[in-house]
């Protein structure tokens, strides 16, 4: 692919699309992928690792898939929370236009599939889920993580898999430096060579016993 990479924001590789079989929350379902976008043949190990150690997404408001790829986290989100909000983000055009195509054959209504620009700047996240581009070189992902994670909502995560030999310790030692006050970062889970980092952003005063309406 010479300089195209998943990240590419327009892929000049060819589109090649295939159907692939995957389970994405406890369903057995088809979808649709590409050449040119991040692990097109079927659900990649790290985000299969953050999917199996994370909770059920909030039932409602906004929730957040950063660097959606053709959409595993975000369709899992959709189908699990269908009274929700999802945003499916990438710079990748086709993956997009994949992540859409799924949603639409999955009868899936509620997942925007969008540019970061595209996002209303006053939308605030209740979880974010991610397995981030960590190829795209540290300062351009810790821009990205900085730029994303205060905006989740009060009481709310972020969980992010990375795995070991790429930095999911050093990361979360950069996470827990840069985002001290408000916020909390421990390692959830590890498996298969991955780490998943889970992000609390406190409320004030700090996150306690929510009580019931």
């Amino acid at each position: 692919m010479g300089s195209d990479h998943y990240f590419s924001a327009s892929p000049s590789s060819s589109e090649n699309f295939r159907r692939i079989r995957v389970s994405l929350a406890g369903r057995d379902v088809e979808v649709t992928t590409a050449g040119g976008v991040f692990s097109p043949d079927h659900v990649d190990g790290g985000t299969a690792v953050l999917l199996a150690n994370t909770p059920p997404p909030p039932p409602g408001g906004h929730l957040l898939d950063l660097g959606c790829g053709w959409g595993p986290i975000a369709l899992s989100l959709a189908l699990d929370a269908p009274h929700a909000t999802v945003w499916a983000v990438d710079v990748n055009e086709r993956a997009l236009d994949l992540v859409r195509r799924n949603a639409a054959e999955l009868g899936v209504t509620n997942v925007n599939a969008v540019l970061p620009e595209d996002v209303p700047a006053d939308v605030s996240f209740r979880t974010i889920r991610s397995n981030p581009p960590i190829r795209v070189g540290k300062d351009v992902l810790h821009g990205l993580l900085e730029t994303w994670i205060p905006r989740l909502s009060e009481r709310s995560d972020a969980w992010l898999v990375v795995q070991r030999n790429l930095g999911s310790d050093s990361l979360q030692r950069w996470l827990a430096a840069s985002f001290g006050r408000g916020y909390s970062v421990t390692r959830a889970a590890t498996g298969r060579g991955f780490r998943v980092l889970k992000v609390r952003r406190h409320g004030s005063p700090a996150t306690g016993t929510i009580p019931l309406p």
